[in-house]
């Protein structure tokens, strides 16, 4: 459990500069993270006096903009020279709850439409936000270090679940949040919550809110370590396929940004993720869309295959959303 708001939010502050990145302007939380052993530029099959600056398309949020400094950060380790380019999605103008017709891409269309517009060479992504239909056109070629993949409960004071009020108000933006929230306590409250981190922030301490759910990685990587918050563990909530990786997608006919982006992948990082990003099977996420309402994948091989589903009225008769139970 954490204790103590924080006063402000770490912000990127030379977004949109053209720039070999200075340590100087990389955030703290950025130069902290471990960093593979790798030698100079030449390691990623760039010569050092390549003159292409990589524009790195991104939203305009604080944790969307910490995610594009982060590549940043790593491609300047490299001598190679980028260029912040913000943008905004329709998930961040559209403050309307998000239902299944509307969830699939609402954060990442925009971005993966200005890599086919040529307005940028890179896209940083949350992974869980991305659509499983892959762009022809686009092909993700690295995955990062992973962050935690655990959901928090965040409130005033700090609560676990248990100790909640009777008909509590949880804000989320997620079926298969609030799904599982209500199999635990099906007198909660569940209620459409939009927006960034810090304006769902707000929105709980301006009282329209008792708790709110997030993903504890955005917080971390924002540096919020004393925001009140307990983690929700495995058990009682089951994160998004790709919680808490970065996606970084290129054109595919960009050789240069291909072979250079690609040198940054971690292989651990990408295979455990694999089930939320291979091309060549019917992943986890794919599976999941045509079944229907109501189901729980209980049982998978050790290849990932599904071995057995059931039916499960406990969780689909509060919002019908899928869940992904390993055992």
């Amino acid at each position: 459990m954490h204790s103590g708001f924080p006063t402000a939010f770490p912000v990127p502050s030379h977004a949109g500069s053209l720039s070999t990145p200075d340590q100087s302007s990389i955030p703290d939380a950025i130069l902290s993270m471990e960093t593979p052993n790798r030698p100079p530029s030449e390691s990623l099959g760039v010569h050092s006096s390549q003159e292409r600056v990589l524009r790195i398309a991104t939203r305009e949020s604080p944790l969307a903009m910490w995610q594009a400094e982060h590549v940043a950060a790593r491609l300047g380790d490299h001598s190679i020279p980028t260029q912040i380019v913000p943008m905004v999605s329709s998930g961040d103008v559209d403050m309307r709850p998000i239902d299944g017709k509307r969830s699939v891409g609402v954060f990442t269309k925009r971005i993966q439409q200005a890599l086919l517009d040529d307005e940028g060479d890179i896209a940083v992504h949350s992974m869980k936000d991305l659509p499983t239909e892959v762009h022809p056109e686009l092909d993700m070629v690295a995955t990062l270090e992973r962050e935690t993949v655990a959901d928090c409960l965040v409130s005033p004071a700090g609560v676990d679940l248990d100790s909640l009020p009777q008909g509590a108000r949880i804000g989320t933006g997620s079926r298969r949040r609030g799904a599982q929230l209500l199999r635990a306590r099906p007198d909660l409250k569940i209620l459409p919550i939009r927006g960034n981190v810090q304006t769902r922030l707000k929105k709980m301490h301006d009282g329209e809110y008792d708790a709110i759910v997030l993903a504890d990685a955005g917080l971390e990587r924002l540096a919020m370590h004393d925001l009140p918050r307990v983690r929700l563990s495995l058990d009682m909530m089951l994160p998004a396929p790709g919680q808490g990786a970065l996606a970084i997608e290129v054109r595919r006919s960009d050789e240069l940004a291909v072979k250079t982006v690609s040198a940054l992948n971690l292989p651990a990082a990408a295979a455990g993720v694999a089930g939320k990003i291979d091309k060549s099977s019917v992943t986890i996420s794919r599976y999941l869309q045509p079944i229907g309402q109501d189901c729980i994948a209980k049982k998978w091989k050790s290849n990932g295959s599904l071995m057995k589903i059931e039916k499960s009225n406990k969780l689909g008769k509060h919002l019908g959303v899928l869940l992904i139970k390993f055992r």
